[in-house]
């Protein structure tokens, strides 16, 4: 008794901690917080390149004349700016490119007249708005200022961004659309994102096993108008519509796997694929047909009158408007035109170059070339060489291969969207000029690989550098970053006389060709 009464009980267990579960939504950042250091560095970065894209713009010429395939744009600019909008000329024979391009470049034309800074003045400042994009661009991707900067950097001594700024060709007017797009598509990304979290957050998710609907989305829209003008620029547009199609579904997708969606694929296919080509697939068809507006309006565009001379006025299709059945008629014409442009045909160029020898920029372009008495400013009157090559900067071009292998092996085993959207960007600018291998294909088509180069180059410079803001580890990063752009930005000074026009020794243009496929 006596020990049953001095027994105690045993005490009781020991309850662990509550531990609060982990949060049922993911916690992320929609985008950089340090907007007024991100604006001023972007001012400076785009500053840097106006400098760049703008000094002795107008020269070289061709004794006052344009240089290379200026020579077919400069004046069908100049067409449009006194014919109404639209080149009507007969001589032309066929126009072979939609009017986006040379409308702009008519702007310049209008302020400048018909000189080398008239027809190049829109150019310029395309390259220089491509800077500013791909900043603020990468700086959303990477949430980090100063990987924006870096890429900005970087693409301002890039010489086929820099040599396309400063000609009166096409290819930069389409790349900053392509880039335009892409750049609103990732800002899409991060808005549809923040409804999600929002609809979460209310603890409305799982309301339907489709997830919500998302709403307008203005900047989707936009990337289809951009789509639009890059069509409405160059044909090659459509491998964007297509690409980046595909991306703006899969952002959709992956974005209602991560927030809880219950039927994630179900739910994308009924809630944002329709919409998705509403925006980028009817979007741009109707930006497209809208920049012919002046060709619609005109009574002597090339084939605007097809229907009814050259094409039946009757037929299956008789219910369509005569206007765009003509268009089409004019269209299937440039098709046809650019089809019979193939080797097999006995159309060979001396600097035409395949899509495989791009990436590093093993057949460069040649735009101008002068040497002997006509070389005017050399110390040695005919012993001096003036050209214009468009030349990727080795420094970031040769390392288009190994940037692309690590990309996509971050994709598949990281799962890091930021590198597979840029191997969307930069296989829409490559891969499906590999379905027609056997036509007239030239580097200056790679011109849109440029700043999806750049882009993947900065994401793991960003790695080099590291997340951590201090330590060994954060300043080795710092400093070996900081040594590639001093490389790159070295290789871009010593190519400058190359890529102006300056006038140099035999000797020294010599030295600039690395390769024997530059000569």
């Amino acid at each position: 008794m006596t020990l049953l009464t001095a027994r105690t009980d045993p005490a009781p267990r020991s309850t662990p901690a509550a531990v609060a579960p982990g949060p049922l939504t993911p916690v992320e950042t929609f985008g950089p917080t340090d907007r007024l250091r991100g604006w001023v560095v972007t001012v400076v970065v785009t500053a840097i390149a106006a400098v760049t894209r703008l000094v002795m713009l107008g020269y070289p010429t061709d004794a006052g004349t344009p240089v290379f395939d200026e020579k077919h744009y400069a004046p069908q600019g100049y067409q449009v700016l006194t014919g109404g909008g639209i080149e009507d000329n007969p001589g032309y024979g066929l126009v072979v490119h939609p009017p986006v391009g040379k409308q702009l470049i008519a702007v310049g034309e209008a302020v400048f007249g018909y000189t080398g800074w008239g027809w190049r003045l829109s150019s310029a400042v395309f390259g220089i708005l491509l800077v500013l994009m791909v900043v603020r661009i990468v700086r959303r991707m990477t949430r980090s200022t100063l990987l924006g900067a870096i890429a900005g950097l970087l693409l301002i001594v890039d010489g086929v961004a820099f040599v396309s700024s400063r000609v009166g060709m096409l290819d930069i007017f389409m790349t900053l659309f392509v880039v335009g797009a892409f750049g609103a598509l990732v800002r899409d990304r991060d808005d549809v994102r923040e409804r999600l979290a929002r609809v979460a957050a209310q603890g409305r998710i799982e309301m339907s096993t489709l997830g919500p609907r998302l709403g307008v989305r203005w900047w989707r829209f936009g990337a289809g108008v951009l789509l639009g003008l890059a069509c409405g620029t160059k044909w090659s547009g459509l491998y964007f519509v297509a690409f980046f199609g595909l991306l703006s579904v899969a952002f959709d997708l992956a974005a209602r796997r991560r927030y809880g969606v219950v039927r994630p694929w179900r739910g994308t296919a009924v809630r944002d694929v329709g919409p998705a080509l509403y925006a980028l697939v009817a979007v741009p068809v109707v930006v497209y047909l809208a920049t012919y507006t002046g060709w619609f309006a005109s009574e002597t565009g090339v084939d605007r009158h097809a229907v009814g001379t050259d094409v039946g006025a009757g037929g299956p299709f008789s219910f369509v408007p005569d206007a765009l059945r003509s268009l089409w008629y004019y269209s299937g014409n440039v098709l046809e035109f650019h089809a019979g442009l193939t080797n097999s045909a006995g159309n060979r160029h001396p600097w035409e170059s395949k899509p495989w020898t791009w990436p590093m920029g093993l057949r460069p372009m040649l735009y101008y070339y002068a040497d002997g008495d006509t070389v005017a400013g050399c110390s040695t009157p005919g012993s001096c060489v003036k050209a214009v090559m468009l030349i990727g900067t080795p420094a970031l071009w040769w390392l288009a291969l190994p940037m692309l292998a690590w990309a996509l092996w971050c994709t598949v085993a990281r799962r890091d969207w930021r590198y597979a959207a840029v191997l969307v960007g930069y296989g829409a600018g490559i891969l499906p000029w590999f379905l027609s291998l056997d036509r007239q294909m030239y580097f200056f088509y790679a011109t849109a690989l440029s700043p999806f180069l750049v882009m993947g180059l900065t994401l793991v410079i960003g790695e080099v550098i590291g997340r951590a803001r201090t330590g060994r580890r954060r300043t080795l990063g710092l400093a070996l970053a900081s040594g590639y752009v001093a490389v790159a930005i070295a290789n871009f000074v010593w190519l400058w006389p190359v890529l102006t026009g300056l006038p140099i020794t035999e000797t020294l243009w010599q030295q600039q060709l690395w390769l024997p496929s530059w000569r």
